[in-house]
């Protein structure tokens, strides 16, 4: 047996500006200041020591959007990571503006698949070979086009299609550094769990891939998932945990000899708050209070968006708003758009603004009912094939949708009541994001939409028409209704004749 050393890996995907612990229970759970903590603690008891974050620091509180991403790089300065991938909201501010806070950022930040289209010149590193204490880990970080969909508006910027293109990408920056001793080979991904299976399906072994550390889908693993024996691991969105491998590599051989792997909860029984870092956070959070900690309204209850992929509370409070006194039938709003899992029954601006971080307009558009009656199906089949990672629509009040999964069929499909002819004529809105991306989004040509009707901004600023409404009106309510309803179970007679088949 060689020389063996052992290797220390925390990680984190998904923080999008979870910067504060919250109080539960008896315990004060996540945020930096003990995430910070429980980095330090680690690093001094195991020297070899590293920390990666598989994209997506920016978006998702008022402190983040209030400096526009320049605090989080500064209180991702504190916890000091070793290496980052972008993520898709990294490029929320704007292309120009990710490559300013890329200069502030005193960590190293990998992308091996984004690049200048007029002269394919990338615009990260992409990849970074860390020494610790003698041993070689070399990161690579990808993300693919079907997630960086935010960077339609940027025509200079493109990536490698898919996780095929991707997968060869791995491969050529592997083959040129064969010569450079490396003791273990980390993808830093940010595409989402599905696709990092098929990413991990089309590597060549020869590659010597160890890891993949992935992120974007939100998906919270309780052990590895081994794919052409590659572990493929995420840790879930924000900072209440984080991952960790204690790898033992055999410095002989230069290769990974064995590992264990734990989400590890981060709270204050376990995790010492660094006091520096929590002085920092608490200087940005006066001042975010003094601008967001307004009451502007009140729900008669609490109300909650438990999953991105159905019908929720939330989001049929914010899709019925939308559409009162408006001049189109059926607002479209996009499930992953809503970023709090509960609001209320006390409303804040800052409540609002970080379960709606993506202010924008909302455009208008006219479908055929054959045309809404296909973007129906496809998003409702696309939730469940993808397993929620695909987009999804809550939808205003009188809309009724029952698909059949097993049989691939729209059941129902109604307005108010009507059951949504071919020939209907149907005035939808959408927001600026899903506009951007409707052929992909919705399975229906832009142009075809169009074609119908030329595109009209009705709201220039949605977040402004929720606040106005929730300011004026009473304690508000809203209940799931069954709007919309998949059935994924078989018939009973299928059932009964595959069994008397066999």
């Amino acid at each position: 047996m060689g020389t063996t050393q052992k290797l220390v890996l925390l990680h984190s995907n998904d923080m999008h500006g979870d910067f504060l612990a919250e109080t539960k229970g008896a315990r004060n759970v996540g945020g930096v200041s003990l995430l910070s903590g429980y980095l330090k603690k680690v690093r001094t008891e195991e020297p070899n020591t590293l920390f990666a974050i598989a994209g997506d620091m920016f978006r998702g509180s008022i402190i983040d959007s209030e400096y526009r991403g320049l605090s989080t790089i500064e209180l991702m300065n504190f916890l000091n990571p070793d290496i980052v991938t972008v993520g898709n909201h990294e490029v929320d501010y704007g292309l120009a503006h990710l490559l300013f806070l890329e200069k502030c950022a005193r960590f190293p930040i990998v992308n091996a698949n984004m690049y200048i289209k007029t002269n394919h010149t990338r615009l990260f590193e992409p990849y970074r070979i860390i020494d610790v204490n003698g041993l070689k880990v070399l990161f690579i970080g990808i993300i693919t086009e079907e997630v960086l969909a935010s960077t339609k508006s940027e025509e200079v910027i493109g990536t490698f299609v898919d996780v095929w293109e991707a997968s060869k990408q791995v491969g050529v920056i592997i083959d040129n550094y064969k010569t450079t001793r490396i003791d273990l080979t980390v993808l830093l991904t940010h595409i989402g769990f599905e696709e990092d299976k098929k990413l991990a399906a089309l590597l060549d072994p020869k590659w010597g891939v160890d890891l993949i550390i992935g992120g974007h889908s939100h998906t919270l693993l309780n052990k590895p998932y081994v794919v052409n024996n590659i572990p493929i691991v995420q840790v879930g969105s924000g900072t209440d945990q984080i991952g960790r491998f204690d790898i033992t590599i055999d410095t002989e051989n230069h290769r990974m000899e064995g590992y264990t792997w734990n989400v590890i909860p981060i709270s204050d029984e376990d995790c010492p708050a660094d006091e520096v870092l929590e002085e920092v956070l608490q200087s940005y959070k006066n001042v975010t209070d003094q601008k967001y900690m307004k009451i502007i309204g009140t729900l008669k209850r609490e109300l909650t968006h438990p999953s991105r992929a159905e019908e929720t509370e939330l989001g049929n409070l914010f899709a019925d708003i939308m559409q009162t006194d408006s001049s189109f039938d059926v607002m479209l709003l996009a499930s992953g758009s809503i970023r709090k899992k509960k609001l209320g029954p006390i409303i804040r601006y800052q409540d609002l603004a970080e379960c709606l971080p993506f202010a924008g307009p909302i455009t208008m558009l006219e479908v055929t009912g054959k045309q809404f009656r296909h973007m129906v199906a496809f998003w409702l089949e696309q939730s469940v094939t993808t397993r929620g990672s695909s987009e999804f629509y809550q939808v205003s009040k009188g809309v009724k949708a029952v698909y059949d999964y097993y049989n691939q069929k729209l059941e129902t499909c109604m307005l108010h009541g009507k059951e949504i002819s071919d020939d209907d004529r149907i005035k939808i809105a959408v927001q600026e994001f899903h506009l951007n991306n409707f052929t992909e989004f919705f399975d229906v040509p832009i142009d075809e939409v169009e074609a119908n009707m030329k595109r009209r901004v009705v709201v220039t600023n949605d977040l402004s028409i929720y606040e106005e409404y929730l300011a004026t009106s009473g304690p508000l309510d809203a209940k799931v209704e069954g709007r919309l309803i998949i059935r994924k179970e078989r018939p009973k007679e299928s059932v009964k004749i595959e069994k008397s088949l066999v």
